[in-house]
C-alpha cells in the first residue's frame, strides 16, 4: 500500500530547488545559488517557503563541507546537532546559500551556513560535526521504534485552510488516526515525493530535516484558519545518523498564555529512534 501511494496523490509541482551554480568565495566559503520552486511554498503564505525545504538545503550545504583534519572527506564524522534560526519569511525564487567551517578541529567542528533571499539574510544555521567511533556496546536510552508506515493511514487530501505547494510534495502517513487538521499530539511518517535539489537523491539527513520542521504541523493544537503558530527556529539533536526515506515524528505542542509556544518531538527512521527536536513558536490570532 505504502510503496504505491504516490499514484493516489496530486502530481507535485517539481523539485524543491533548481541549482543555478556554485563557487568558492575569497574567504574559502562555499557559495551555491538556487531557484526555489512552488513546491517549497505554503501552508501559511502562498509566496513564502515552508521552513522544511530551506532547512534541508542548509543541511545539504553543511554536509558537503570538507573536513579540516587530514583525510578530507566527512565519512569519519557525524552531524550531531543542527540549529536553524529563522530571520524572516523566506520567499520563493532566487536564493544563495553560503557555508563554511567556523571552528575547525580534529574531532569536533562547528559549521555554519546562511541563506540569503530578497536582498537579506533569511536563515542562519550552525551545526556540530563530531568524529565517529564505535560505541555499539554502550548504546543506552533509546525509545521503542514507531509502528512502521505500513501500519498507518495515508491522507491524500489537503485540509481546508492549508495552502498548496509543500504539502503536495510530501507523503503523509498518520498513526493513531492523526491528521493535519486534527488537534493534539500526533505521530506520523513523512517522505519526500520530489528531490530536494533537481538531479540529486536527498540524503537521509536532508529528508530528516524536512520531517523535523513538520513537527509543528503534525502536532498542531490550533486551527490554522484562525491562528498562526509559526516556529522561529528548529533545533535537531541526533544520537545516530538517520537512514532510509521515511522519517517518523512523534510530536507534541504546548501553547502558553501570552503568545508563546513550544513544539518538541522524537525522531525516527525505519531502523528506530534517531534523535529529538525542539521548536519555539510565536502564536497569534489571524
Amino acid at each position: 500500500m505504502i510503496a504505491g501511494v504516490s499514484a493516489l496523490l496530486p502530481i507535485p509541482p517539481g523539485p524543491f530547488y533548481l541549482p543555478r551554480g556554485e563557487h568558492t568565495d575569497d574567504s574559502g566559503a562555499s557559495v551555491a545559488e538556487f531557484e526555489a520552486t512552488l513546491s517549497t511554498t505554503g501552508p501559511w503564505y502562498a509566496d513564502a517557503q515552508h521552513m522544511g525545504p530551506p532547512s534541508a538545503l542548509l543541511a545539504r550545504a553543511l554536509e558537503r563541507l570538507p573536513e579540516s583534519r587530514p583525510g578530507g572527506a566527512a565519512a569519519g564524522t557525524r552531524i550531531a546537532r543542527v540549529t536553524v534560526e529563522v530571520l524572516g519569511m523566506v520567499p520563493a525564487g532566487p536564493l544563495t546559500v553560503t557555508a563554511q567551517v567556523e571552528r575547525p578541529g580534529r574531532t569536533i567542528e562547528l559549521l555554519s551556513a546562511t541563506m540569503r533571499a530578497g536582498g537579506r539574510d533569511v536563515l542562519r544555521a550552525r551545526a556540530w560535526r563530531l568524529a565517529a567511533g564505535d560505541t555499539a556496546s554502550a548504546v543506552r536510552g533509546t525509545v521503542p521504534p514507531l509502528p512502521g508506515p505500513q501500519d498507518g493511514t495515508v491522507h491524500t487530501e489537503r485540509p481546508d485552510g492549508w495552502l498548496p505547494g509543500f504539502l503536495d510534495a510530501v507523503e503523509w502517513c498518520w498513526l493513531d488516526e492523526g491528521a493535519l487538521d486534527a488537534p493534539g499530539p500526533a505521530r506520523a511518517w513523512i517522505r519526500l515525493r520530489v528531490p530536494l535539489v533537481e538531479g540529486e537523491e536527498p540524503t537521509p539527513l536532508q529528508r530528516l530535516m524536512v520531517a523535523a520542521d513538520c513537527a509543528n504541523g503534525v502536532a498542531a493544537e490550533l486551527d490554522v484558519r484562525q491562528w498562526l503558530f509559526v516556529n522561529t527556529e528548529l533545533t535537531v539533536h541526533l544520537h545516530r545518523a538517520p537512514e532510509g526515506e521515511w522519517m517518523g515524528v512523534d510530536a507534541a505542542t504546548v501553547i502558553g498564555p501570552d503568545g508563546l509556544g513550544t513544539c518538541s518531538a522524537t525522531l525516527f527512521d525505519p531502523a528506530g529512534h534517531t534523535g529529538r527536536i525542539a521548536q519555539a513558536l510565536t502564536v497569534r490570532s489571524r
